[in-house]
């Protein structure tokens, strides 16, 4: 068998945008965490990060090691310490499996795939949760092992709440933006932070030095409170904006409307930002209303709490989501 760790070519490591520069998995650099101390952890674990390839392998074993392991009580091992295997081309890729620890004593883990002996993409989403200490794939000693098939648009990148990162979804691959992301087969960052997106500008800061092609946000739920909101929510857009002036920007509120009844305010303060954005001539805005997400019909099984979407809760966000993305990405890179 051959073997290649996640920092070894042709694989590539996607969503984490420093990780060229430094091989670590990690999404906020330790000089920003040092300032931020809520996202000591939290910038260090990877939701959305993906090792790419392709191969001809007919078998291909996936080793994954954990720095960290915390059980979360909202999700599963499978949704929150395991690595997602998907095969084939990204539109119609397949899920092959999960990579998973088999109990909450093991930061280690190990499986062995079938596939095809045709040359396919493999895309390994890397777990929600914890800290990656190290990955591997073993293939035949004979297969061809390439770069994988390039995203067809640049990197979008979301920021927001526990929400954004994919709780609490049965496995990373439902979060709506994973699944938007395999649908339009568009690369993207999960600035996702549960409890810890706050609108700081130092995270404005940090995310104008990511190239992307869309900015996504919807950190309300993380605002103590709807001043706090009122406080950051245009501030953090006209910094975004004062570095990349041409950039789309796409305004969310939270899915779970019908939940508290302070959901209208923080719904027209965002609306507010899209509004006096329009106002100055901005044509690269757009505003989604959350209270939209779930649709008419039995939106009380879109949630598993009052508050985080279920996979259904997800997919239904996918599909508003997605159509305005869509429009966005073949307007800016038509092909």
């Amino acid at each position: 068998m051959k073997i290649y760790r996640c920092t070894d070519t042709p694989l590539e490591v996607h969503g984490v945008p420093f990780f060229h520069n430094n091989q670590i998995f990690e999404r906020v650099p330790a000089e920003i965490r040092a300032q931020l101390p809520s996202l000591s952890f939290l910038g260090r674990r990877c939701p959305g990060a993906r090792i790419c390839f392709r191969t001809n392998s007919p078998k291909l074993t996936v080793k994954m090691e954990l720095e960290t392991f915390s059980p979360d009580v909202g999700m599963s091992i499978f949704a929150c310490q395991s690595a997602n295997v998907l095969i084939g081309p990204r539109p119609t890729a397949r899920f092959a499996g999960l990579v998973n620890p088999p109990n909450y004593q093991t930061k280690t883990a190990s499986k062995t795939f079938s596939k095809s002996s045709e040359m396919e993409d493999v895309t390994i989403f890397l777990p929600r949760n914890e800290v990656v200490a190290d990955f591997s794939i073993e293939v035949e000693d004979d297969a061809i092992v390439e770069a994988p098939t390039p995203y067809r648009y640049p990197p979008i990148l979301y920021y927001g709440s526990s929400i954004t990162e994919g709780g609490c979804c049965a496995r990373l691959t439902n979060a709506y933006n994973a699944i938007i992301s395999n649908h339009l087969n568009v690369d993207y960052y999960n600035y996702g932070f549960s409890g810890s997106a706050r609108g700081e500008l130092i995270m404005a800061d940090l995310i104008n030095t990511i190239p992307m092609s869309i900015f996504v946000y919807d950190y309300d739920h993380n605002a103590p409170s709807a001043e706090h909101l009122r406080n950051t929510h245009e501030p953090f857009f006209r910094r975004i904006r004062e570095k990349n002036p041409n950039l789309p920007v796409v305004m969310m509120s939270k899915p779970d409307f019908d939940y508290s009844p302070d959901n209208a305010v923080r719904r027209d303060i965002i609306r507010t930002t899209y509004e006096h954005a329009l106002a100055d001539g901005d044509k690269n805005v757009w505003f989604i209303d959350g209270q939209t997400f779930f649709g008419d019909t039995d939106r009380h099984f879109c949630t598993v709490d009052c508050c985080h979407p279920n996979d259904l809760g997800f997919y239904r966000m996918a599909m508003v989501v997605e159509p305005v993305i869509k429009a966005i990405l073949e307007n800016n890179y038509p092909n």
